[in-house]
C-alpha cells in the first residue's frame, strides 16, 4: 500500500536544484535513518545512505530536486521578473501561484493574466515567455518586495497542490522526481535479507545536469547502477507515439544506455512477482542518472525503473497509485535478490 501522507510530505517538501537543502533533504535523512546502516551528506548535498552487504556495489538513485525559478529582476512596481531553474515552460505558469523562499520566510506569488476582456485581437495568438511572465507578490512597489525580503536571487517553485482524482490517480506538481524517490524509499525500507552491498543516493541537481549523480557514482564505484525516474505516459496530443500507460505497471527502458544482461534480469524478477513491466525503447541517452553513472570510471552496467505519468514538468502531473505500489515492489526485488554475476555485454 501506497503511504500517502508519507508520498505527500515527499513531494512538496521544498528544493529546487541547487537548493535542496531548504527542506527535501531533511525528509528524505528522516524517512531512511532507521533502515540502514549509515547515512551521510556529500558536499554536492546528496544524500547517500547505505545497507551494508557482501555483495556486488549497487547504487540505486532517485533525484530529489525540483525544476523551479529565480528573481532576476524586481521592478519599480514591486512586480518579480524571474528566470527558470531547469526546464520549466513559460506557458505553464500563466494564472499559477508560486511559493518562494525568501529572507523572511515563505511567500506566495501569483503569476498574472490579461482578462481576455481587454486583450487586444493579436495578443490572444500569442503564448507567454520569459519576457512576458511576471509574478506579482502583493507588493506596491520595489521596495515593499524587499522589504518582504525578495531579492535578486530568491528562488521558487510551483505551490504545493495535491489532489486525488479518485481512487487510483493523483495530480500534483513534482511527481518529477519525487514519486520515485519515494518508491526508493519504500523499498529499502521494506527489504529484508539482501546480499547486496547497498547505496541509496537521493541525488541533487539532476534537473541542470545529472550533477548529484556524477559525484555520488564517482565515491561509491558502483557495479550496477539503477536510476530510478518518471517517464512519459500515453496521454492527449501524444500522436502515439508514447507506448507505456497509466495502470500498466513500472517501465524499464532498452536502449544503448541499458546494460542487456541487467535489464533481462530485472525481467525475469518482474515476472517472479506477478509485476507487469512496461518497455520504453531508448535509442538514445535516458536523460537520467543513468546517463552519468553508465560512464563512470571504468564503466558501469546500469538500468532505467520508471514510474510512467502525464503531463511533465508541469503543476498537473499525473500518476496511477497502482504503478506506484508495483514499482517499490519490483524496487525491493532487485534490492533484494541482484547479486555477483557477469554483466559484461
Amino acid at each position: 500500500m501506497v503511504d500517502m501522507e508519507l508520498l505527500r510530505r515527499i513531494i512538496e517538501a521544498p528544493g529546487v536544484s541547487g537548493y535542496e537543502f531548504l527542506g527535501v533533504r531533511d525528509v528524505v535523512i528522516e524517512a531512511l535513518r532507521d533502515y540502514v546502516d549509515e547515512i551521510k551528506v556529500d558536499k554536492l548535498g546528496n544524500v547517500i545512505a547505505h545497507k551494508k552487504g557482501d555483495g556486488p556495489r549497487v547504487m540505486f538513485a532517485a533525484h530529489m530536486d525540483k525544476i523551479g525559478l529565480m528573481v532576476n529582476y524586481i521592478d519599480e512596481n514591486g512586480y518579480l521578473h524571474i528566470v527558470p531553474i531547469g526546464g520549466v515552460d513559460p506557458r505553464t505558469l500563466v494564472a499559477q501561484r508560486v511559493r518562494f523562499f525568501t529572507e523572511k520566510g515563505e511567500r506566495f506569488g501569483v503569476v498574472g493574466h490579461i482578462p481576455p476582456h481587454i486583450q487586444r485581437p493579436e495578443d490572444r495568438k500569442k503564448a507567454a515567455d520569459w519576457d512576458t511572465v511576471v509574478v506579482d507578490v502583493g507588493a506596491d512597489g520595489r521596495e515593499e518586495a524587499e522589504e518582504m525580503g525578495f531579492r535578486v536571487g530568491t528562488v521558487g517553485e510551483f505551490a504545493p497542490a495535491f489532489v486525488r482524482l479518485n481512487e487510483n490517480r493523483i495530480a500534483t506538481p513534482y511527481l518529477d522526481d519525487r514519486v520515485c524517490l519515494y518508491t526508493m524509499i519504500e523499498a529499502a525500507r521494506s527489504v529484508e535479507e539482501h546480499e547486496a552491498d547497498l547505496y541509496l543516493v537521493a541525488s541533487v541537481q539532476e534537473e541542470v545536469g545529472l550533477r548529484g549523480a556524477r559525484v555520488a557514482s564517482y565515491a561509491i564505484d558502483p557495479e550496477i547502477g539503477i536510476a530510478m525516474d518518471v517517464t512519459f505516459a500515453k496521454q492527449v496530443g501524444d500522436k502515439d507515439r508514447i507506448v507505456p500507460k497509466l495502470g500498466g505497471g513500472p517501465v524499464m527502458d532498452v536502449g544503448p544506455n541499458i546494460n542487456p544482461k541487467l535489464r533481462a534480469f530485472a525481467g525475469e524478477i518482474a515476472r517472479k512477482y506477478g509485476i507487469p513491466l512496461q518497455v520504453e525503447a531508448s535509442p538514445r541517452p535516458t536523460g537520467t542518472d543513468a546517463n552519468i553513472m553508465q560512464i563512470n570510471r571504468e564503466g558501469v552496467a546500469t538500468a532505467v525503473l520508471s514510474v510512467p505519468i502525464r503531463y511533465m514538468h508541469s503543476q498537473v502531473e499525473t500518476a496511477d497509485i497502482r504503478d506506484i505500489d508495483m514499482t517499490i515492489k519490483l524496487a525491493r526485488g532487485l534490492m533484494e535478490e541482484l547479486r555477483e554475476m557477469d554483466l559484461t555485454p
